[in-house]
């Protein structure tokens, strides 16, 4: 029985690991039954996507892993290894093209680039609906605000992603959308009672499950009319009650990153891992230091609490029926094409323009304003400095007005930023220069809540590369 125990508990795990290559801790657990792993890019998982390749075939040489990362596209990116940007757009700029058949591709092409690499379990789509212009953790990483809208491209982006032979996660249930905190750093509060969720945050799950997403992932959200100050990843009411019960789901249900102080910030990690599956997870994806260490925390303390009676071992065998399921799945599928075509497809046709775009005979003047990102988007590099002669950066304070006018007398000045209205520096300088530079062109690369009166405004609705390839085209930017 201890080692029956023993296997099943290691199934449910996906802890991560530092390098490009599989440390012995890990192929000797991937040889005992270890369910997967989740990489991570800050963990030098990924330095280029030959060696990555590499490491995903040395992993299934002694088992048969799930192998999962969050490839989102757009700006929540990893297979460039937090080096180049993504060449797709990501939701946001999907949602504001609204072409669900370009969708499909777009993630269809996406998932032919993880197969390419030996990931099988993608954390995407988020289909949170985003109703909180200042989420500090969704924003562009949503489709839109409009429940119908999520849906349908929910839809598309779990069906593309799966025809490639990836298994989708349509993440962060009941829904991140509505939030002002990042789940990283604390327990957000989504103020939603039930038939509130039912209208707004339940309707694109309910699409993707109709859809055949093969996972969902849980949030770290307080919901107090449902889990009574208890963080969803860790609530029955939500996983078993909600997801499982009310929306008929069957499918695997992995955890958010156990490590954020939203999961295990009061209890540790261990006893999030146990309280997560006798809520009824299948999966635990652990974080990105949860490494040999804490695989040894965790396994010991599943396998008391399944001695002690707290964990029932039919639901340790459940989550290992449900994550087989998924493995016999990815068996039956057979890869797609890559088609990057399709990432500026839909880049190019998100784009809004308010005003009339000036044509200048000298390259412009770009200034880029600093924007700080969130932990799950990540030190990927942005902006339209490849595209640019020259770019200038900007921290974002009106004071630096003067000298960078000076240094635009006699060309055009465009001007960069990046979710304007969550940072109060970008909007005061955006603000002093239109005063003297009324012909200058803003350019947003997150999402355009903040346009002034009368200014020419581009938004491109994310700053991955190909959003800013079709912001340089339009504004007829060619590199130095």
């Amino acid at each position: 029985m201890s080692d029956e125990i023993s296997r099943l508990a290691r199934g449910t795990l996906l802890p991560s690991f530092a390098g490009a290559t599989a440390p012995r801790w890990l192929l000797d657990e991937l040889e005992r039954g270890l369910g997967g792993v989740t990489l991570f890019a800050l963990n030098g998982n990924v330095p280029n996507t030959e060696a990555l390749a590499a490491l995903t075939a040395e992993m299934r040489k002694v088992g048969d892993p799930l192998i999962g990362i969050d490839e989102e596209g757009g700006d929540v990116t990893r297979l460039g290894g937090h080096a180049v940007p993504s060449p797709y757009p990501g939701n946001a700029a999907l949602g504001a093209a609204d072409d669900v058949e370009l969708t499909r591709r777009v993630y269809r092409s996406l998932g032919a680039e993880l197969v390419e690499v030996g990931v099988n379990l993608n954390f995407a789509p988020s289909v949170d609906v985003n109703t909180a212009d200042d989420n500090p953790v969704i924003g562009t990483r949503a489709f839109g605000s409009d429940p119908r809208l999520v849906a349908r491209h929910a839809v598309a982006a779990v069906t593309g992603t799966q025809e490639a032979g990836v298994a989708a996660c349509a993440k962060h249930f009941p829904g991140h959308g509505a939030t002002v905190e990042d789940s990283h750093l604390g327990v957000p509060i989504v103020d939603a009672d039930l038939d509130l969720l039912e209208r707004r945050e339940l309707v694109p799950f309910r699409a993707a499950i109709t859809a055949g997403v093969q996972a969902v992932m849980t949030a770290h959200l307080n919901l107090p009319t449902i889990t009574d100050g208890v963080p969803a990843t860790l609530s029955a009411a939500v996983i078993t009650g909600l997801l499982r019960e009310r929306l008929g789901y069957r499918g695997v249900i992995v955890t958010d990153a156990l490590d954020m102080r939203g999961a295990s910030g009061e209890i540790g990690i261990p006893e999030a891992a146990v309280r997560a599956l006798a809520a009824g997870a299948d999966l635990l994806c652990m974080g990105p230091r949860e490494q040999e260490d804490s695989v040894r925390a965790t396994l010991a303390a599943i396998e008391e609490a399944v001695r002690s009676g707290r964990l029932p071992l039919e639901r340790l065998a459940d989550a290992a029926e449900r994550t087989g399921a998924v493995r016999r799945w990815l068996a039956g599928h057979s890869p797609a094409a890559v088609d990057r075509s399709a990432g500026l497809e839909a880049a190019r046709r998100a784009v809004r323009i308010t005003g009339e775009l000036p044509s200048w005979d000298d390259a412009p003047l770009v200034v880029e304003l600093a924007a700080t990102g969130n932990i799950a988007v990540g030190p990927t590099p942005w902006g339209l400095g490849p595209f640019a002669p020259e770019t200038v950066p900007a921290e974002g304070t009106a004071a630096e007005a003067v000298t960078l006018l000076e240094r635009a007398t006699g060309r055009g000045l465009v001007v960069v930023l990046r979710d304007a209205h969550r940072h109060t520096g970008q909007r005061a300088l955006a603000t002093a220069l239109l005063a003297a530079r009324p012909d200058a062109v803003l350019v947003e690369m997150g999402l355009p809540v903040w346009q002034p009166e009368g200014a020419v405004h581009l938004a491109t609705y994310g700053a991955a590369d190909a959003n800013a390839r079709a912001a340089a085209e339009l504004l007829g930017l060619t590199p130095a």
